[in-house]
């Protein structure tokens, strides 16, 4: 069996019951940065095994790792934080998995999404899942396209590029649109700034700097 484990995206204690007893009954747990994991095993005296898994070895390690389920193996897979596979590596191993008819589930657990999208103060019965905005080549295009749909849009952004963000939002938007930005959720920093779009520009560029994971709810175009 795979089990995708979701972990923490800050405190420590938001890991369910049943993903510690996963993590402790495994053969293996894949991982993202297997120095990341091992301070979330630590605190719950978790001694199984680690084996690194990651966007730079996951395609040459596949093969090996769905040869190792089809023998019997009961195996993890977890991102630094956050559910695998949602804006993090996980995709290639289950679609493996899936075409080896290998057996896998997914323990529901942290997200940045949804608490962001919840605090947002913004509709949120309907709502866009972008992800990581392509850095360069096409980032323009697809910004486009998500300020033409009617429903809230949820993007995750660097600290360093979120300004530059907010002023294309605002430069191609017909109207000063409102923004949710969460940081650092569930971390001991976490800060919600919410409020127009022009209103945060001007808090963003006030400050030295941004530090931390960033999620930004947009509101969707009106009409």
């Amino acid at each position: 069996m795979l089990y995708l484990v979701p972990t923490p995206i800050g405190n420590l204690e938001d890991i369910t019951i049943r993903a510690i007893n996963v993590l402790k009954g495994v053969d293996v747990i894949l991982a993202e940065d297997t120095r990341v994991t091992k301070r979330l095993l630590d605190k719950y005296e978790i001694d199984t095994r680690l084996s690194a898994f990651h966007a730079h070895n996951e395609h040459h390690k596949l093969e090996d790792v769905i040869n190792q389920l089809n023998d019997g193996k009961n195996m993890a897979l977890v991102s630094d934080a956050g559910t695998p596979g949602i804006s993090d590596p996980g995709f290639l191993l289950v679609r493996a998995a899936v075409e080896a008819d290998v057996p896998l589930t997914c323990l529901p657990g942290a997200s940045a999404l949804i608490p962001a999208v919840v605090m947002s103060g913004l509709p949120c019965d309907k709502f866009h899942y972008e992800g990581f905005l392509p850095q360069k080549k096409g980032k323009m295009t697809r910004l486009k396209y998500l300020l033409s749909i009617p429903h809230t849009f949820v993007i995750y952004e660097s600290p360093y590029r979120v300004l530059k963000t907010l002023k294309k939002i605002a430069e191609m938007s017909e109207f000063d649109r409102y923004i949710s930005i969460s940081r650092e959720i569930s971390k001991m920093y976490e800060e919600n700034i919410r409020g127009l779009n022009s209103e945060l520009i001007k808090i963003i560029e006030e400050r030295k700097a941004v530090k931390g994971e960033i999620v930004m709810v947009v509101e969707g175009l009106r009409g």
